[in-house]
């Protein structure tokens, strides 16, 4: 009854449980499953963020301001998409705010997650005088890190799956799993099981089973693809945000693509939010990169911690592109300090006049133009 079977791919696991009790509580593994997401996300961007001269403490602190704006960002956002289940007739106030307070059991939207993160990046950004667009390429790494285990939240608690498939990676579960929980009337009046779920059942180990697509598994890889990307990806990156604009793109495309199969999806009339959400994500994306592209091309400057720090060229006023005294583009200097980051510092204005100082032939030109 409590099994989840991948028969396609000859993988069972024959006794899940979604968490267990201590001292008559009890603990899911959702919820133990996020916390450990938020905990190496913040390893993850710390060490990633000593690579591009920012200190442990920007992280850390970040940290603390964020993970529960986040948490009830993701929070209200599942809720208000899915509002049935906690508003209603027959429904006291009491039971209303008992189910939005309960998380054990899921009902997290990720994008509610990373808009409330947004948010708090930009004021916190703001008040520590950090350049935000590369403290996002920063915690992106730690982002998909904490979606990646976030999805197999979703496992062990037999949800985030898809349409009926016979094919090799389906992922059974027995109906009666569903039945004992409580649960079975609901998925099958609010559409999550399906008719063509109950009439396809396959006898795994002896029980019937529905066999389903197993998004969170496809999402969870997907994810794990960029992160790949975006390691391999870093050292060499053009501008500051680049990373982190790669990764909303491509979250976008792959999200878009599983949504589509999904049963659980929150609709607004004909259309599933996410699918809408991932569209603006890869609009918003690949034009911000599509535009940065474009002015590195022409040769206008803009701002870049990398791994490997290299002065940006510039254009000189016959329009051609200048490079330093010895021929080579000479590399950037970097500050530890957060305070470095920030636009229009000192230390970049006498940058600035070395570089200027440098260009070949007295009438050269510097063309500056701050772009993120």
């Amino acid at each position: 009854m409590d099994g989840i079977y991948f028969p396609g791919i000859g993988i069972s696991f024959s006794n899940v449980s979604d968490g267990f009790t201590i001292f008559g509580f009890t603990i899911k593994f959702y919820g133990l499953i996020i916390a450990l997401g938020f905990v190496l996300a913040l390893i993850i961007a710390t060490r990633e963020g000593r690579h591009t001269g920012m200190g442990d403490d920007d992280y850390l602190d970040y940290w603390l301001w964020m993970i529960i704006p986040t948490i009830l960002g993701a929070r209200i956002y599942y809720i208000l998409f899915n509002l049935k289940e906690y508003v209603g007739e027959g429904i006291s106030f009491g039971e209303s705010l008992r189910r939005m307070i309960d998380i054990r059991n899921g009902g997290l939207g990720i994008y509610g997650g990373i808009i409330a993160g947004v948010i708090v990046s930009y004021f916190y950004t703001k008040k520590k005088k950090i350049y935000l667009p590369q403290f996002a390429d920063n915690i992106t790494y730690g982002i998909l890190i904490g979606q990646i285990l976030g999805r197999w939240g979703n496992f062990f608690n037999r949800e985030v799956f898809g349409e009926y498939t016979s094919s090799f990676i389906r992922m059974g579960i027995p109906v009666d799993y569903f039945k004992n929980h409580g649960v079975m009337s609901y998925y099958q009046n609010s559409g999550i099981i399906t008719d063509t779920m109950l009439q396809n059942t396959e006898v795994i180990n002896g029980q019937e089973c529905i066999t389903v697509m197993p998004s969170f598994l496809l999402e969870g890889l997907w994810n794990l693809a960029i992160l790949v990307f975006i390691f391999l990806y870093r050292k060499r990156k053009k501008f500051d945000g680049e990373l982190s604009m790669i990764y909303i793109m491509g979250y976008g495309i792959g999200r878009f693509i599983i949504e589509g199969n999904r049963t659980d999806s929150l609709m607004v009339g004909p259309l599933k939010v996410s699918q809408v959400v991932a569209v603006l994500c890869i609009v918003t994306g690949l034009a911000v990169l599509i535009r940065n592209y474009i002015r590195l091309h022409k040769g206008y400057e803009v701002k870049l911690h990398p791994w490997k720090k290299k002065l940006p060229y510039y254009e000189t006023a016959s329009g051609t592109t200048s490079e330093t005294a010895s021929g080579t583009t000479s590399e950037t200097t970097s500050d530890d300090s957060p305070e470095a980051s920030a636009v229009e510092t000192e230390a970049e204005t006498t940058a600035e006049n070395a570089v200027a100082s440098a260009v070949e032939g007295s009438g050269g030109k510097i063309d500056k133009t701050n772009d993120n």
